[in-house]
């Protein structure tokens, strides 16, 4: 494997094991029934696109300065709304009426979503060794939220789900129909002025819910989760995500969702919440060995050159 596949690879862990702890955290923060002193999603999601477009925009004055093209501009504004807007918004909306069991269950359909969408924007084939290494990683993820299903704790939601399940796919529409720009730039030119159209349309929309949040009572906890997912599961992921584009395939980049329902069973194991028996390590043996037959998987270019030699 080329250096270019290991960072891009090493990057996607990072993004996925700091996701893999995003849900539980999120529905931490969040005001509920059971939590009468957190935030409402709206703000979160203002916390999420004002903080990283701030972080983003700070970074990159440190380094090279990268002209745009307009085109490439509007190109980028569109990704945002796909990438971060509809993406994350719609899942903290979601999550904050479902369950994280729901929501983890949801987040399942995003490497189908891409496979097939990447045929659609990429024209990469759907082989049989990555539609075997999808099917066999969605299992592993399924049985895994499944067998862990007993500590949830929460009510599950049609309205919550269906914002998950259109946040699912504005992901996957992003993996796919913006790839060729996304992977045109750095990441930090990408990202920075992408939250900066999302942190302008969070706080537009988020206004009001923004200022109805009773920050008096917020707990050190929650300030201290309002952090991770700022800082953590937005800037650092983010920053992430666009390095394992840029030397990875979609279908790829998307399969590593598959493993964050492997690292939140880790963390309640490491936690004394939760038990590590023979079939959740099944259950993960299929979600890494998924990933591994997807990576193994041939690209267009790759085929296209096999027939060209073979000619």
């Amino acid at each position: 494997m080329d250096s270019g596949k290991l960072k891009g690879h090493a990057a996607l862990w990072v993004a996925n094991i700091i996701w893999g702890l995003n849900a539980p955290i999120c529905k931490s923060v969040l005001v509920s029934g059971e939590n009468p002193g957190g935030v409402n999603p709206f703000a979160l999601s203002v916390y999420r696109m004002v903080g990283a477009a701030l972080l983003f925009w700070t970074v990159s004055c440190f380094l090279p300065r990268e002209r745009v093209a307009p085109r490439d501009v509007f190109m980028l504004l569109l990704a945002s709304v796909f990438g971060i807007q509809l993406n994350q918004m719609l899942f903290l909306w979601g999550l904050s009426l479902t369950s994280p069991i729901d929501s983890s269950i949801i987040a399942t359909i995003v490497p189908v979503l891409t496979m097939i969408l990447a045929t659609v924007f990429l024209r990469e084939p759907i082989t049989w060794l990555k539609s075997g290494g999808v099917a066999l990683g969605c299992f592993g993820a399924l049985l895994l939220v499944y067998v862990s299903r007993h500590g949830a704790g929460q009510a599950s939601s049609v309205g919550g789900d269906i914002l998950c399940i259109v946040s699912a796919i504005s992901y996957a529409v992003y993996l796919t129909a913006f790839r060729d720009t996304i992977v045109r730039y750095s990441p930090v030119t990408t990202m920075k002025w992408m939250f900066l159209f999302a942190a302008v349309v969070a706080v537009c929309i988020y206004y009001r819910p923004l200022t109805e949040v009773d920050y008096g009572a917020l707990t050190p906890a929650t300030w201290g989760g309002i952090g991770y997912v700022v800082v953590c599961s937005t800037f650092v992921a983010y920053l992430m995500v666009p390095i394992g584009q840029r030397f990875l395939r979609p279908t790829v980049v998307s399969m590593y969702n598959y493993v964050q329902p492997v690292v939140a069973v880790v963390f309640t194991v490491m936690i004394g919440l939760d038990t590590f028996g023979p079939t959740k390590g099944v259950a993960a043996l299929c979600v890494f060995a998924g990933v591994w037959l997807v990576t193994k998987s041939k690209s267009r270019a790759q085929l296209e050159a096999e027939r060209k030699n073979r000619g």
